[in-house]
């Protein structure tokens, strides 16, 4: 989910009441949608290492006595490699934040229409491939994972499963739950057309909602809400409008809010699944990525551009997709054949290249089928509907 950047001004920023609708034009004068953000490709893919790496080598599940990944403790196997890959689980928060900045990003100045569109040909396509992809290895390679019915493997072609109570056919499926209800009360600020006040409102509405959620006892609430993942995105929301209006108190004042309630969102992980990490190495590591965002909202990452970084970051959302429950099925296939740190370079090579054909051959002619598709049945149906009044 990349998209092309807007260059900075030195004009101070103009009270919330003097800000501009998005179609009046720039925020200021000198910024224009001239650069992409190649250092926010590079962490996404860092991200996307990160949480591979944490499954193959650094999740509780791989550091039991006997697993079915790799017979034995991981700690025991690879030491060194176990205590770094425990943090790894990181990069789902560090994508959660990217998710809020690029989407705000992408999403400025677009109709519903659009906003709609753009999603539905990011997300399905290599997703459909992931799930269809998927099945067929843990078909071939049984003993690590169930194996869903096939009415509901079908079912979550959807992405919809979550919400229906249908298991997911890849356990990392659970995070595009969470971008699912993001990106629904987000569609309702473009549908206003997007500022800096409104979005600035909606971060704050969404807080105060994901706050009183998990007491409130209101399942619909909670829901909506999405308290654990919330306030990672508001924190990419705040950066974003950091680097389109240039700072102040109040982004720096929702920056800290969204720090401060996602270190207790840290401890929680850890407490009540991750468990093999601490909260003081978490806290840090999460500090650090936001820092480096802060870096990347206020300009001084704008001087990186190398084009390989865009390549890079499209391989994200295909390796996250397709590495897990088809990677440690392969692992625990191979772990008797070849060096553990060899195997798991390997494996996490070949989802790279796999995740670059993914991209050529199956996300870029499918994205481009599917938007000439909607956008036909948008114009038809928008034709029919000036039909009726006439």
């Amino acid at each position: 989910m990349t998209g092309l950047a807007l260059t900075r001004g030195a004009q101070p920023l103009p009270p919330l009441t003097a800000l501009p609708h998005p179609a009046a034009g720039p925020a200021r004068p000198g910024r224009e949608r001239s650069r992409r953000l190649y250092a926010v490709d590079g962490i996404r893919l860092l991200a996307a290492l990160m949480v591979a790496l944490h499954h193959y080598a650094g999740t509780r599940r791989v550091n039991q006595p006997h697993n079915l990944i790799w017979d034995r403790p991981v700690s025991d196997i690879m030491p060194t490699v176990f205590h770094v890959a425990t943090y790894g689980w990181i990069g789902v928060e560090i994508f959660f934040v990217i998710s809020g900045f690029v989407i705000c990003m992408s999403c400025w100045g677009r109709t519903p229409r659009q906003f709609f569109v753009s999603r539905v040909i990011r997300l399905y396509p290599a997703y459909w491939f992931a799930v269809l992809f998927t099945t067929a290895v843990l078909a071939a390679a049984p003993g690590v994972w169930e194996r869903l019915r096939l009415r509901d493997v079908l079912l979550n072609l959807t992405m919809l499963q979550s919400g229906s109570g249908v298991q997911n056919v890849d356990g990392v499926y659970w995070t595009l739950w969470s971008e699912l209800r993001f990106y629904l009360l987000f569609l309702a600020v473009v549908a206003t057309g997007l500022t800096y006040r409104k979005v600035v409102v909606f971060c704050c509405a969404w807080g105060a909602a994901a706050m009183l959620a998990p007491v409130s006892k209101w399942p619909l609430l909670e829901l909506i809400a999405n308290p654990e993942g919330a306030w990672y995105f508001i924190a990419g929301l705040a950066l974003y409008l950091m680097h389109r209006f240039g700072q102040d108190v109040l982004l720096w004042g929702i920056l800290a809010m969204s720090w401060l309630m996602a270190q207790k969102e840290l401890g929680t992980r850890i407490d009540e699944v991750e468990h093999v990490s601490s909260w003081r190495g978490a806290v840090l590591i999460f500090t650090a990525f936001l820092l480096l965002m802060v870096s990347v909202a206020l300009g001084h990452t704008d001087r990186i551009r190398w084009r390989w970084l865009a390549t890079a970051g499209s391989l994200t959302y295909p390796l996250y997709l397709m590495h897990y429950a088809a990677g440690t099925a392969v692992i625990s296939r191979l772990r008797d054949e070849m060096d553990p740190r060899l195997l798991v370079a390997a494996v996490l090579t070949g989802f790279l290249l796999l995740s670059w054909a993914v991209h050529r051959w199956v996300e870029r002619p499918l994205a481009g089928a599917v938007k000439r598709g909607l956008e036909g049945a948008f114009g038809r149906v928008r034709g029919v509907g000036q039909g009726a009044r006439g």
